[in-house]
């Protein structure tokens, strides 16, 4: 199988690429990513004298470039995305640009130019919005609460209406939040681990008490595996791990792993629209393709913190005043 993916350089995108040449000796990669905020080249330079792995410097919205790509593949898996909520409500436009009219260029390439690749959707558990009891399945009305998730959710309507309307086969994953290696200093974990290693204050939004599910990042690169070679055309798979803890407990675990105190931590003023809790029901693809998280959360998590105390030479360069910013979505001016 020859497999497009976008955003390859990315946190998710460089995961899955090296799952695949790793576990299929007689699959190909051509990874077209446009190195942009969340991406970095260094994620992926253990590939680079890989003969099956191709990298193209590019935009999914370059139609004229996806086209050429796309007549040349078996499958799409789009991945590429901007994705980090406060940037979306700093300046929403590169949101609507990348992730919305990006899937739709990627659609028409489909289209018009090779009907019988497959795509896979990457798109996330915010489209649903906050839950505040149960879990989200499948067929819940999608009421997303900031522009990053309104993006993917109106991806996730073109993809679907696509299929219906031109009977592409498509298929569509949720997930739940990621963590693990070569993530990006601004989310969460990551970033919560370079403070804590440079004793700056740990910054958490409001009481801490929003609730998340996370899934360690090989788990959900094998998930989109498992939906691009078994699942059915038109059809949605959420993705989680049932890991769902607060922030503060998920900061709390992090300095104790570090041996820093507590009193790191510091509370800040909450950002616009932040959803309380998001929990995803995913029987489905437990059931239906025999897909299931092997990873230990504790045993994860440590792995990850050993990674960045490990790789100073990777954050390094990213881990800028800007990225870890404790209000980043007031940056208006500056994204």
């Amino acid at each position: 199988m020859k497999i497009l993916v976008t955003g390859g350089l990315g946190f998710i995108g460089s995961n899955f690429c090296r799952y695949i040449i790793t576990k299929y000796f007689d699959n190909k990669i051509i990874n077209i990513d446009k190195i942009g905020i969340g991406a970095n080249p260094a994620n992926l330079e253990d590939l680079e004298s890989e003969k099956r792995y191709n990298f193209i410097k590019g935009d999914i919205g370059d139609s004229e470039l996806i086209n050429e790509i796309i007549k040349q593949v078996d499958a799409i898996v789009n991945i590429a995305a901007e994705t980090h909520v406060d940037r979306s409500i700093a300046n929403p436009t590169p949101f609507i640009q990348n992730n919305t009219i990006g899937t739709f260029t990627i659609l028409e390439g489909i289209r018009k130019h090779n009907d019988k690749a497959k795509l896979v959707q990457v798109s996330t558990d915010e489209v649903y919005g906050e839950i505040r009891e149960g879990s989200f399945k499948e067929n819940d009305m999608p009421q997303p609460s900031n522009p990053y998730s309104a993006s993917k959710a109106a991806a996730d309507v073109f993809v679907m209406a696509y299929h219906k309307t031109y009977g592409l086969d498509v298929a569509i994953t949720r997930c739940t939040n990621n963590y693990g290696p070569y993530q990006i200093p601004e989310k969460l974990i990551p970033k919560t681990i370079i403070r804590a290693l440079k004793n700056l204050p740990v910054p958490i939004y409001g009481s801490g008490k929003n609730i998340r599910d996370w899934i360690y990042v090989q788990d959900h690169c094998e998930a989109i595996d498992f939906v691009l070679r078994k699942g059915e055309s038109g059809e949605i798979y959420n993705i989680s791990a049932e890991n769902e803890l607060p922030n503060i407990e998920i900061v709390k675990k992090i300095l104790k792993m570090l041996d820093k105190p507590e009193n790191l931590i510091t509370f800040v003023e909450d950002r616009p629209g932040h959803d309380i809790r998001y929990s995803l029901d995913s029987s489905k693809i437990k059931s239906k393709l025999g897909w299931k998280p092997k990873f230990c959360f504790e045993e994860a998590l440590e792995a990850t913190v050993k990674w960045y105390v490990n790789n100073e030479w990777w954050w390094k360069p990213l881990a800028t005043e800007k990225i870890l910013n404790p209000t980043p979505w007031k940056l208006r001016d500056s994204y």
